[in-house]
């Protein structure tokens, strides 16, 4: 568990307390001292409050959690709680993971980096606190998984196939393409997109009885 700590503040200069370099130059937070520094005034001057969650700089409007900022061993980000919904025209947003629905992730390494992001990193902020101030409920972005090589080869075999599998909702198609593509042997890959038949025709996700 992270140590607690008074703020920000102690999480610069000590690190996250979730491995033993706590406390140490080698920490993980050490490497970007300038890059979170500038994070952290960049979400002050959207006018968000300042915390520590999860042993990790949070920035909340009214209690609500908006961004966040972590350091890695090999990256330094900037995560936005509801990126899914922030219009990003300059594509600098990225997802937070394979299977990320709300959560998208910038991805700021070094100060020059800092410095070519900053306009957008602005702007996404300032989408962010206006959405939140609008207080709409968060809404994930429809998530489409890549369509594993068994599963689009069974598809384009079978026109009646690709078009059940058309009129699944993003959700559903997703899962089965998930659940194709999770298997690490191109045998077990067919055996799975060939059992998602009978559910693909019935309209039906992976597992949805």
């Amino acid at each position: 568990m992270p140590i607690q700590r008074e703020g920000v503040d102690a999480y610069l200069r000590d690190g996250c307390g979730r491995c033993p370099r706590f406390r140490t130059p080698s920490c993980k937070v050490h490497r970007y001292p300038e890059v979170l520094a500038g994070l952290r005034a960049l979400a002050l001057e959207a006018g968000l409050d300042e915390t520590v969650k999860w042993g990790a700089p949070c920035y909340t409007l009214d209690g609500r959690n908006v961004v966040m900022l972590a350091a890695f061993d090999t990256r330094c980000v900037v995560s936005f709680l509801r990126g899914a919904e922030l219009v990003d025209p300059s594509g600098t947003l990225a997802p937070a993971g394979p299977n990320a629905r709300f959560a998208r992730l910038v991805e700021v390494n070094d100060v020059a980096m800092l410095e070519a992001r900053r306009p957008a990193l602005r702007a996404l902020l300032a989408q962010a606190v206006a959405l939140e101030r609008a207080g709409r409920p968060a809404r994930a972005a429809p998530v489409e998984a890549e369509l594993p090589d068994a599963l689009a080869a069974l598809l384009t075999t079978d026109a009646t196939l690709q078009a059940a599998f058309a009129a699944l909702t993003p959700g559903r198609r997703r899962s089965h393409a998930l659940h194709v593509g999770g298997a690490k042997q191109p045998e077990t890959r067919t055996r799975r997109a060939l059992a998602c038949v009978p559910d693909i025709r019935a309209g039906r996700g992976f597992k949805e009885r």
